[in-house]
Formats: C-alpha cells, sequence, structure tokens
C-alpha cells in the first residue's frame, strides 16, 4: 500500500513538474512576443538614461542621477526604491517582491566615466543610433554599454513580462550606486545598513547586467574579479620642502630642485625596467593560478581570437611578445600598477618655459587572490618612504579587494544552463582582468555568489564612441531585443 502510494505521489509530482515547466515556457514565448512589441519604448527609455548623465569625478548630475534611478526602478514594477544618502554620493535601495519562492540581487550603477565630446564623431550624451558596419545599428553614447546599455535592457525584460500579465519568476533586490567609476568609495555604506544586508541575506547571488558577446559570438562566464586601488601620487615642492612653492621661470632650475622630477624619480621606483613587472617593497603575492584556472584559459585560448583581440584593443604586441595563452594567463594572475595620467605644469599649446611647484600621476593597482587593497596600500607607502620620497601624498580615492565566486553556484551555473538554451557553450574564465565591488557581495557578511551576465556586445567602456548594439546584422550577435529576452530566459532559470 504505501509503495503504491509512494509511487503515485511521484507520478503527480512528474505531471506537475512537466505542466510548470510547460507553462514557464508558454510565458517565456508570450513575453518574447511583448519584447518585439516594446521595442521602440525600451531604446527610448535607454537614450534618455544615457541623456541623464551622473559622473562623479566632476560631480555632475548628483542627486539627479539616484533619483532617475529611483523612478526607472519603480516604472519597471520594483514596490519600493529609495534613494539613501552615503557621504559621497546617494545609492538606490530597492526591492520587488513576487512572492516568488527564489530571490535574486542585482548590482546597478548609474553613474559613467568622464569624456570629450571633441573626441566623438557623435555627442556622448544624444544617444544617437547609427549604422556601423559589419555590427549594425548601435547606439552611441557615455554609458551605452557600461553599463545604462545592459542595465536598461534587463529593466525591459521587467516591463515585458509585467505587460505580457506573467507573474515574475523571481523576487529582486536591486543595489545601485553612484560613484562605481571612482572606486565605489562609500558602497559599503548602501550595502551594510541594516534593512539592505537583510534583504540581501535571502539571495542565491547577485549579478550585474553586461554584454557578454565577443565580436564572434563566444561568451565568457566570469568566475570573479581584481580588485583595484584608484589614488593620486602628488609632488609639490610645498611638502617636499625643496623645489619652489609656486611656478617659476624655467632658467631657474639651474638651481632649483623640481618637484616634477621628483616625481618620476618616485614612480619609476615602483616598476621593473620595463614597466611591466611591480617592484614594490613587501608588495602582497598573488595567488598562483590553479590547474583547473590554466585548464580554463588554455580552452579558452583556443577559442577566442587573438588577431580580433589586438584590433579590439588597438594593439601589435602583448608584454614580452607572449604567446596568445600565455598572454592571458598574465591577464589573470598578474597584479598591475598603471599609470593613467601624469600631469603637471603646462600642457597646453607650444611651450611655456615655468618649473612647475607640483605634479601628479593618478594611478590604478589591480589585485588579485588573496590580495588586499589595505596591504598594497600600506606597502605603497612604506615602500616610498624608505626610498626617499616619504614626502610625496598618497590620495587614495577608492578601491577594493579581489572576488571569487565558485562555478558550481547555483547564481553560475543558471548562467550556463541560459547560454546553452540559447545556443552558446560558455567558456569560464577565471576572473574579468577589471573590476567592480563585488567584494560587498562576495565577502563577510553576506558571502554570496556574484557575477555578470547577459548576451549582446559593446564597446568603448571609457574611451570616445562607446557603443552597444541595437539592431545586429552578424546572426551571432544578440541585439538589443535578444539582449532583454536573455534576461527573461535567466530569471526563469534561475527561478528552478
Amino acid at each position: 500500500m504505501n509503495t503504491r502510494i509512494l509511487s503515485l505521489i511521484a507520478i503527480v509530482a512528474l505531471i506537475a513538474g512537466a505542466s510548470h515547466a510547460f507553462s514557464a515556457e508558454n510565458d517565456v514565448a508570450t513575453i518574447k512576443t511583448e519584447i518585439t512589441k516594446r521595442h521602440d519604448e525600451a531604446v527610448k527609455r535607454l537614450q534618455d538614461w544615457i541623456g541623464q548623465v551622473s559622473i562623479a569625478a566632476e560631480n555632475r548630475g548628483y542627486p539627479q542621477g539616484a533619483e532617475y534611478m529611483a523612478k526607472l526602478a519603480r516604472d519597471a514594477g520594483f514596490q519600493q526604491a529609495t534613494v539613501i544618502n552615503t557621504d559621497g554620493k546617494p545609492g538606490v535601495f530597492a526591492t520587488l517582491d513576487a512572492v516568488a519562492p527564489k530571490t535574486v540581487g542585482l548590482y546597478f550603477m548609474y553613474d559613467v566615466k568622464q569624456f570629450d565630446p571633441a573626441e566623438w564623431t557623435s555627442p556622448p550624451t544624444e544617444a544617437r543610433i547609427v549604422d556601423k558596419p559589419p555590427l549594425g545599428k548601435v547606439i552611441v553614447g557615455r554609458g551605452a554599454v557600461n553599463q545604462k546599455g545592459p542595465e536598461a535592457a534587463f529593466l525591459a525584460a521587467l516591463h515585458a513580462i509585467r505587460g505580457a500579465g506573467k507573474k515574475m519568476p523571481v523576487n529582486l533586490v536591486m543595489v545601485a550606486e553612484g560613484e562605481e567609476e571612482i572606486g565605489s568609495p562609500h558602497i559599503p555604506q548602501l550595502v551594510r545598513r541594516p534593512e539592505v544586508l537583510d534583504a540581501l541575506k535571502k539571495c542565491v547571488g547577485v549579478f550585474m547586467p553586461s554584454a557578454t558577446q565577443d565580436l564572434d559570438g563566444v561568451v565568457t562566464v566570469n568566475l570573479g574579479s581584481k580588485g583595484v586601488i584608484e589614488l593620486e601620487l602628488v609632488s609639490s615642492g610645498e611638502k617636499w620642502g625643496r623645489g619652489p612653492a609656486k611656478d617659476i621661470h624655467s632658467s631657474l632650475k639651474a638651481m632649483v630642485d623640481s618637484p616634477a622630477w621628483h616625481l618620476v624619480k618616485a614612480l619609476n621606483t615602483l616598476v621593473s625596467e620595463d614597466g611591466n613587472e611591480i617592484a614594490i617593497d613587501n608588495y602582497p603575492k598573488p595567488l598562483p593560478l590553479s590547474a583547473e584556472e590554466k585548464s580554463m584559459i588554455e580552452k579558452v585560448s583556443k577559442v577566442r581570437s587573438e588577431p580580433q583581440a589586438k584590433k579590439l584593443f588597438s594593439v601589435q604586441h602583448w608584454i614580452n611578445d607572449l604567446p596568445w595563452e600565455q598572454a592571458n594567463e598574465r591577464l589573470e594572475s598578474q597584479p598591475t600598477v598603471n599609470i593613467e595620467g601624469l600631469v603637471g605644469g603646462y600642457t597646453g599649446p607650444g611651450g611655456k618655459t615655468i618649473l612647475p611647484h607640483r605634479a601628479v600621476a593618478k594611478i590604478d593597482m589591480r589585485l588579485v587572490p588573496d590580495m588586499k587593497a589595505a596591504d598594497a596600500l600600506a606597502a605603497l607607502k612604506a615602500h616610498l618612504a624608505k626610498r626617499g620620497f616619504g614626502d610625496i601624498e598618497v590620495n587614495m580615492t577608492g578601491g577594493y579587494d579581489p572576488t571569487s565566486t565558485s562555478a558550481d553556484s547555483a547564481l553560475i551555473k543558471a548562467q550556463v544552463a541560459t547560454y546553452k538554451k540559447s545556443g552558446i557553450d560558455p567558456l569560464l574564465w577565471p576572473r574579468n582582468a577589471g573590476s567592480y565591488p563585488g567584494y560587498v557581495f562576495t565577502g563577510d557578511p553576506l558571502k554570496l555568489a556574484a557575477g555578470h551576465f547577459g548576451l549582446g556586445h559593446g564597446s568603448g567602456a571609457h574611451a570616445p564612441d562607446e557603443y552597444y548594439i541595437i539592431e545586429s546584422a552578424n546572426p551571432k550577435i544578440q541585439g538589443y531585443d535578444g539582449a532583454v529576452m536573455s534576461f527573461v530566459e535567466y530569471l526563469y532559470e534561475l527561478a528552478k
């Protein structure tokens, strides 16, 4: 009797599961039609958002950017979206309760990098749709791919689900910040608020909408990101006690020290002669690549195109003329010290014979597991002091530790499954060589899985003519509607 009852229960469960799967597939098909119907309004929403510029480094577009982000969330179906002030720029905390069994976290950024309109072929805030052979029609603007395009595509997915009269398959918790492009100095004040932590603790993981497809349609799933420190090194006559306290005539260099040369000499001690190896005393040591990570890199290097990568990055050689696989191993395993900008004295047209009293180097330092931002910063300061450059100011403007997420996490497994449903065999990749503040999710006290997801393609982040594909001419790459659909599929996969 008990055996027959158990068998009956099993059959009922199978029927219910099959019914649920059919219902989900039917939902997705209906939503796809809704996405097509709403294409123009979704693109217009992205264009309007690109026009609402928020640049933390220039204190531009605040608090309007946060208020706009909150409105976008509410319009997309979040029942509550609150602007939360920090000691820096405000963030947004939003929740969407669908009374679903699973809850998923979202990380958004609403700020963008600075830009010089003179360097663009299309105005960076007008978000024009232009032809870009052989890709198709693209939207050009600051934030187009980093990160407003993919984020707007995710919001369009929510509009389509609701517009199709379907129930959201998961609950959502969104954390959006306005300082990502200056190293997220105040994101802990946002994420570690009790109500935000309580909401995030219910999540299976946190992801950031992205455009993951290469020019040939290849998709990589990142299992983490490098950490970063952003800082300024400032050499001045006032602080040094040598050189001038104001700009003076360059003829006086014959008897007066130069703060600019002082900075150059200090910078030279940070790296090897070719600038490619870190030479900072007692600098934290990176964790060597594991056999599993090396295997990932070997596999990806056989699939991703080296000539295409060189073309995309406008380079002719890798460091030390390394072969493609070894260059990728270096990309994944090595910390870096990079000069973003070097400014001192006169930089206008023609010459101006002065001896500058001040020179500044803008530096970013990328970190890999198991390096800590605090340890790297302390080592840099001690190194400068030991080498006779203790007078040089070290002003850290933002930064954080690297992140790592297991390939076995539900968040990553759902990504892989969703891509495979789209006919894509994604490649696992140890970590993104770029950085984002995922440490607030992967570290204490949350210890959540975190990553990036989304079909579609764009490029030019931080550069002129940044773009995101709207109508793809390449069948291997999804356009805007395809990117929107990928988020719908992902949410349903996460709900399983």
